[in-house]
């Protein structure tokens, strides 16, 4: 994860680079490893030395739903009507002209762009690909590194976690 809050100088910044520094602790979810880095911080430990890296990575897709012609042209709909208001509101405020005319046209507008945008694409599939479904990267365990200077005190604080 990447944090607005980063510091420019920082060694890693930029170009990708291999992580560095000595591991502390090893945790099989991604939150057990943000709560050690997370009770580090709050005994005042400098956690900018700290890395946590995810190893075994896997691209797992999950399959949420069957997709079918009824369905995309509803997600089609909404999603082409949810952008209509914005654009009739838009259109609305930068013509002065009546509110409600100017959210209908955008609503129309953009049920018309909705139904285009899904339709399309779910046809070019030719039925090869009727499910939707959501990507994710997952590691199959985070280990948490820290620089050499500091990490026996960080092995020590982590064994306090622990108990």
């Amino acid at each position: 994860m990447t944090n607005p809050l980063s510091q420019p100088g920082r060694p890693g910044q930029g170009l990708p680079t291999p992580p560095s520094g000595w591991p502390i602790g090893s945790y099989p979810t991604y939150a057990e490893a943000q709560r050690a880095v997370d009770y580090l911080s709050d005994q005042e430990f400098s956690v900018q030395d700290v890395t946590i890296v995810g190893v075994d990575l896997m691209q797992v897709e999950r399959v949420i739903g069957r997709l079918t012609w009824p369905k995309v042209i509803g997600g089609g709909i909404l999603s082409g009507a949810w952008l209509g208001v914005f654009l009739g509101l838009i259109l609305a405020i930068v013509t002065n002209t009546n509110y409600f005319s100017a959210l209908v046209v955008g609503v129309l507008g953009g049920v018309v762009f909705g139904l285009i945008s899904a339709s399309i694409p779910y046809a070019a599939t030719r039925g090869q690909r009727d499910f939707a479904s959501t990507m994710q990267l997952v590691a199959g365990r985070y280990d948490v590194l820290c620089e050499p200077k500091t990490a026996e005190k960080a092995r020590d604080l982590l064994a306090r976690l622990a108990i």
